[in-house]
C-alpha cells in the first residue's frame, strides 16, 4: 500500500498524520488480518495492532523504527534527504514522531521482525528493543540487508514471511 502524501503519493485531506493512516488501514480490515510492513508501515501496523487488536491476528514487520526512538538506536537521520527528494510530500511524513515504547510490551500478536545488518535508518539495534519489547517475537537478521532488504532480497524475505505465517499461534 502506498500511503497518501509519502514521496510521489497525492495528497488525501483526511490524512494529516499516523493516526489517520492507522483509521485508513483499519477502516480496510473486515475480520482479522496478518499485516505485513517495513518501514513506515510498520509503525501504521503495531498502531493498528494496538487501537484495533480485534483487527490483527500476526505481524511481519522489517526494517522499521516501530514507533521507538530510532536515534538512540545508532539510526541515521533520514528527514532532511527525504524532504530533499520528495519536496512535495506531506509535511507529517517527517515531521511527526510515534512513540510506542510504553504501549507495545501489551501486544502479544505473534510477530516476524527482520532486519538487515546494513540498514542505517533502522539498525539492527532497532529490532533488538523491539524483540526485547513484543512478548511474542521473533527477530530474523539478515546479512549484508539494507533498509531496502525485502526489495532487495525478496526470496528470503518471503521464505521468512511463509515460515512465520505457516507457524500455528502458540496458546
Amino acid at each position: 500500500m502506498s500511503w497518501p502524501g509519502a514521496g510521489h503519493q497525492p495528497h488525501d485531506p483526511g490524512v494529516r498524520g499516523f493516526d489517520d493512516l492507522i483509521s485508513l488501514v483499519a477502516g480496510r480490515i473486515d475480520g482479522e488480518a496478518d499485516l505485513i510492513a517495513q518501514s513506515m508501515g510498520g509503525v501504521v501496523a503495531i498502531g493498528v495492532a494496538l487501537k484495533h487488536p480485534e483487527k490483527v491476528r500476526r505481524l511481519v514487520l522489517t526494517a522499521t523504527s516501530g514507533g521507538i526512538d530510532v536515534r538512540s538506536r545508532g539510526a541515521t537521520e533520514w528527514r532532511e534527504e527525504y524532504r530533499k527528494e520528495y519536496p512535495q510530500a506531506a509535511d507529517w511524513i517527517w515531521r511527526e514522531q510515534v512513540d510506542y515504547v510504553g504501549a507495545i510490551p501489551g501486544l502479544r500478536n505473534p510477530t516476524l521482525l527482520i532486519w538487515g545488518d546494513h540498514d542505517p535508518i533502522s539498525p539492527v539495534a532497532v529490532g533488538q528493543q523491539l524483540n526485547e519489547l513484543l512478548p511474542e517475537s521473533t527477530l530474523h537478521v539478515l546479512e549484508g540487508g539494507t533498509h531496502s532488504l525485502a526489495e532487495d532480497r525478496p526470496d528470503e524475505v518471503a521464505a521468512l514471511v511463509v515460515d512465520h505465517l505457516d507457524t500455528p499461534p502458540q496458546s
